[in-house]
């Protein structure tokens, strides 16, 4: 059987003892004391060389360390890790690249080994998720194709809610604007968006949820700001309702965003501020992004060619469609027939395709509204009044406008 650790000492010696003396083969030997014969010959090796103290154990340590970390470069990689207390080892191994050429850094791998031993690194819970949604919305493939838009969830600021609003390039992971506002109603966020057309230009499409100021009930899920869009064209996209992986890159970003400015908040909205246009200059320009080639986001964004314009232009429509103008108090007319279109499109043109006899297909810009059935609608005396068919809706019950209370 294999020596017990408190006599193994013991056990080599009596082995030594015997060697010499026992006329059975080494082998046979061996076999006794539950070693093998390379082992048994190592002991006799050393002691023959070295007498019973050749039978201490002895470290197995490698006499030479080719690959251990410079005490200097071990220094820079805390000092990094502190400045940059969020970052990853690839991040970090990007920026000591960038500020010390000279210096030979080891892998990623070794560095997140150094920062664990340091105790800098807090073990995650991983989280399952669901797998992407099939359907392929608008691609990514050049800057300005396809603009992300989110609010990130509220939290208190100096007894306020603080709603973070942030606008990114999908290709470049560019972020556009991050801006903190009280409430996430039409008009602040639209002073934002048009801030920030007037920097970078127009985009192709602008990709949001399903929420307030992006989004409402209305034919075709239009709100006021999605309209406005619609007018400068640009095409609202809007991902599935309860699959926030349809944006996910835009996501991720928020997590980032709350751990390194709002745990804890800041004192006040203009130091809010303040924290969020330094996490964007930080992410822009200085922060490598793993899915760029470590490379940073303002080395792959650049403005797009379509300007802002002075005035705001009109929607062009087909040579088919039938162009009419919705009335202040959101009337179309049509047919000798009032129709009720939405509350979001005042005095904006909208555009009708013939469908079939007595039906015409709604559209406002590249969005399809609904269906307006000339033939059923309701008589009441001189004026008839109709209402719009909203296809996408389950209910077979139009949409109706509410009443103002």
């Amino acid at each position: 059987m294999p020596w017990d650790e408190p006599n193994r000492m013991n056990e080599r010696v009596r082995f030594i003892g015997s060697y010499p003396e026992d006329l059975e083969p080494f082998s046979c030997l061996c076999e006794r004391y539950g070693v093998s014969r390379k082992t048994g010959y190592k002991w006799v090796v050393r002691y023959e060389s070295d007498g019973v103290a050749g039978l201490e154990e002895r470290s197995r340590a490698p006499l030479l360390h080719p690959h251990a970390v410079a005490d200097e470069v071990l220094d820079k990689i805390l000092r990094a890790r502190k400045k940059h207390p969020r970052w990853g080892p690839r991040k970090l191994r990007v920026i000591l690249q960038r500020h010390y050429p000279e210096l030979a850094l080891p892998a990623a791998s070794t560095i997140g080994e150094v920062l664990r031993k340091n105790g800098l690194i807090q073990k995650r819970r991983r989280i399952r998720r669901s797998s992407p949604y099939g359907e392929r919305l608008g691609d990514y493939g050049k800057p300005n194709a396809v603009w992300c838009a989110d609010f990130k969830g509220h939290f208190p600021v100096s007894g306020e809610r603080c709603h973070p609003l942030t606008v990114s390039d999908g290709c470049s992971r560019y972020l556009l604007a991050c801006r903190s506002l009280r409430r996430p109603l039409f008009a602040p966020p639209q002073k934002v968006f048009e801030s920030v057309f007037r920097e970078f230009g127009l985009p192709d499409t602008i990709r949001t949820d399903n929420g307030a100021p992006f989004s409402t009930l209305a034919p075709g899920g239009l709100s006021r700001l999605a309209v406005w869009w619609i007018r400068l064209g640009i095409r609202p996209e809007r991902i599935q309702p309860g699959r926030p992986d349809q944006n996910g890159r835009h996501e991720r970003r928020h997590r980032t965003l709350k751990s390194e400015t709002a745990k804890p908040p800041r004192a006040s909205f203009r130091a809010q501020q303040r924290a969020f246009d330094r996490f964007r200059e930080e992410y822009n320009e200085i922060r490598p992004h793993e899915a760029l080639g470590q490379e940073v986001p303002a080395s792959r964004y650049q403005p797009s060619n379509r300007p802002y314009p002075r005035q705001l232009p009109q929607i062009e429509y087909p040579e088919h469609f039938y162009v009419a103008q919705t009335y202040p108090n959101e009337m179309l007319s049509f047919e000798s027939t009032q129709w009720y279109i939405s509350s979001c499109l005042r005095s904006e043109s909208v555009g009708l395709e013939p469908v079939d006899d007595g039906l015409w297909k709604v559209h406002f810009g590249p969005v399809p509204l609904g269906i307006l059935d000339v033939r059923n609608a309701k008589d009441r005396g001189y004026r008839a009044f109709g209402l719009l068919v909203c296809p996408e809706r389950k209910s077979k019950r139009p949409y109706k406008r509410r009443r103002s209370r």
